[in-house]
């Protein structure tokens, strides 16, 4: 749940938003929607050159890091204005209300002034890359690192806002108590800075993140402090490294899928298409026990091998399912469970963020880790369908005919093209014919005309607003692994990765010890940084230690996966959780007691997993992919 919808529903005064801020803001989405628009229009102009006249352009490569460095700087600012950056509830909700207050004001407070530091940081980068240029179009190098600095200076005036909106009479006490607490330590750095020698400065900067992520600080802005704690503390190197590493973390080629297949998914909710494969799965599995929650299991399934972000899949699904469970009388805290447990299910159906992620910072193969996520997702979803089964022949939910013959061959002729868009994914994939990120691009423009066209269910307005929504869940998602990438940064420079090296062969090589912990390190480190960050931070240091004891890294990056999808989706600090129970309109205790045989079932699926290679290895073996 994000921090704005949060802080509205607690009653929190606030102030209308002026003009120049709403400007600000159509400024600002324009911007976004430029970027992305343009950007997919230079990707299928590329492809298209390529299959008809056998040329490339070398350019792309430069605008799509420029399009990536606007979609995650300006896009993040346009995210945190508008409350969606997710934050850690399970403390402050056990706060009192003043307190709570207090300590969201002092969040945004941390915001603000991270966003000057970040901004001051940035500007040495790009005086000292200005004269240098791009090999292609002869662009300043810093061109990439200006969005940054808009960005920020963008995120402190929207911090300022909420200030003033939502904490215009609790802000000064915290502001005042912020300031001091800093003047303090500047003025006795001397004294106290040598007490920090050694593993202090690492210690420091891990304590600043869990603290400030358990006061209500998003996850982004708590790596973000955790990282500028370290580097003021060690004097390692300058604060200007924070920027840089943020710039580099969206360098990606391949994170230019990210955002067009978040684009593809929000067109296909939008557009009807959503509802119509519920409505065929209702009508293949809705007789089975358990009825309409063996339905959301399925449909989370094919949905999520529509649109790589998990919130667009549980806004799909869970919005079309909350009436339905409604008038049929299950319960919506079991509901909000079941699609808990379904979306970590979903994390390695094809195509995935977190596979996108774990592919461009890792040496694991994109397509191999497509294909690789199919059976152990297929194997996790019979188990909680299995658990369903159980579960009605006790409680005997409403039973539901089965479907005539007739119903079901009309759903399937209307969900039938929707379904084709995974198959035309991993043809292209697998045939050489396009990139993932080209086959994305053409996600998108299939989902449009197959929405506004076909279904004629998206009109001018509809797809305006779903341009602009995928802007804004691209910049959040982006912005915070620049974060964690700053924050892994910080990691290295601390020599933890040697040091985790040295734990983990403590273990005498065992590859069940190794892998145990590795599940418990990424669900709990999953649970407490939304999911992504984790793996972002994690992963390239645990992939080859699983190498060098003879772990298939393709197999165990899929259970990294899976398990931080379940450390995301687990009460009682998984941001995920929340954002389900907000869809089934439920409260968090009721649903977090209904979530615990599905969190029981969920870990035995990823054990399956994790101790039979053979579900991830065999499909990518078969097609010709190793590792």
């Amino acid at each position: 749940m994000s921090s704005g919808a949060e802080e509205a529903a607690s009653g929190l005064p606030r102030l209308g938003r002026g003009l120049t801020l709403r400007l600000i803001d159509a400024a600002g989405e324009a911007v976004l929607a430029a970027a992305l628009l343009g950007e997919l229009a230079v990707v299928l102009v590329n492809v298209l050159a390529r299959l008809l006249f056998g040329i490339g352009f070398l350019w792309t490569d430069e605008i799509a890091r420029l399009a990536l460095s606007t979609l995650t700087f300006i896009g993040g600012a346009i995210a945190f204005g508008h409350g969606h950056h997710g934050f850690v509830r399970v403390a402050i909700d056990l706060l009192p209300e003043r307190a709570r207050r207090l300590s969201l004001a002092l969040a945004d407070l941390l915001v603000l002034v991270l966003a000057a530091v970040v901004a001051a940081a940035s500007w040495p980068v790009i005086a000292a890359s200005w004269s240098e240029r791009t090999p292609i179009l002869q662009l300043p190098a810093a061109a990439n690192a200006l969005p940054l600095s808009a960005g920020m200076l963008l995120l402190a005036l929207y911090a300022a806002e909420r200030l003033g909106r939502f904490h215009r009479r609790q802000w000064p006490a915290p502001a005042i108590a912020l300031a001091l607490a800093f003047g303090a330590a500047l003025a006795t750095r001397a004294a106290w800075l040598p007490l920090l020698a050694g593993d202090g400065a690492i210690a420091l900067a891990l304590a600043l993140l869990f603290i400030a992520l358990l006061a209500g600080l998003p996850v982004a802005f708590a790596l973000l402090l955790g990282t500028a704690g370290y580097l003021w503390a060690s004097g390692a190197v300058p604060l200007a490294a924070i920027p840089q590493t943020m710039v580099q973390g969206t360098g990606n080629f391949v994170l230019l899928a990210l955002p067009f297949f978040i684009f593809a998914g929000l067109i296909m909710e939008r557009g009807g298409i959503s509802f119509r494969l519920v409505a065929f799965v209702q009508a293949c599995v809705g007789h089975l026990r358990g009825g309409l929650f063996q339905v959301m299991v399925v449909s989370m399934y094919l949905v999520s091998g529509l649109s790589g972000a998990k919130s667009a899949d549980v806004a799909a699904v869970g919005s079309v399912m909350r009436d339905m469970l409604k008038r049929e009388r299950y319960s919506l805290a079991e509901g909000a469970a079941v699609l808990a447990a379904s979306a970590t299910m979903g994390e390695t159906v094809p195509p995935s963020i977190a596979m996108l992620i774990l592919g461009s910072i890792t040496k694991l193969s994109i397509a191999a880790l497509f294909i690789g996520g199919l059976i152990p997702a297929g194997v996790i979803a019979l188990c909680l369908m299995a658990l369903i089964h159980l579960r009605a022949r006790r409680s005997h939910p409403p039973a539901r005919p089965r479907a005539p013959l007739a119903v079901v061959a009309r759903s399937a002729l209307t969900a039938t093209p929707a379904l084709l868009m995974p198959a035309m994914l991993f043809a292209g994939i697998l045939l050489g014919v396009a990139t993932p990120t080209e086959v994305s691009a053409f996600a998108v423009v299939y989902g449009l005309l197959l929405a506004s066209l076909a279904y004629r269910a998206l009109d001018a307005r509809g797809f305006q607003r779903a341009l602009a929504d995928s802007a804004a869940l691209t910049g959040m998602i982006l912005f915070i692994l620049a974060a964690a990438n700053a924050f892994s940064s910080a990691l290295t420079l601390a020599y933890v990765p040697q040091r985790l090296v040295a734990l983990l062969h403590g273990v005498d090589d065992s590859t069940a010890l190794f892998m145990l912990g590795s599940i418990a390190l990424l669900v709990l480190v999953g649970s407490l940084l939304e999911g992504l960050p984790a793996l972002n931070v994690l992963a390239p240091l645990l992939l080859p230690i699983a190498g060098q004891i003879g772990i298939s890294e393709l197999h165990y990056g899929i259970v990294l996966i899976i398990a931080m999808g379940l450390g995301a989706f687990m009460p009682p600090a998984g941001v995920g959780f929340y954002v389900c129970c907000a869809i089934a309109r439920t409260g968090i205790e009721e649903a977090s007691r209904a979530m615990l045989p599905y969190l029981a079932i969920l870990a035995a699926g990823l054990l399956i997993v994790a101790f039979v290679p053979w579900l991830t290895l065999s499909l990518p073996h078969f097609f010709g992919f190793r590792g």
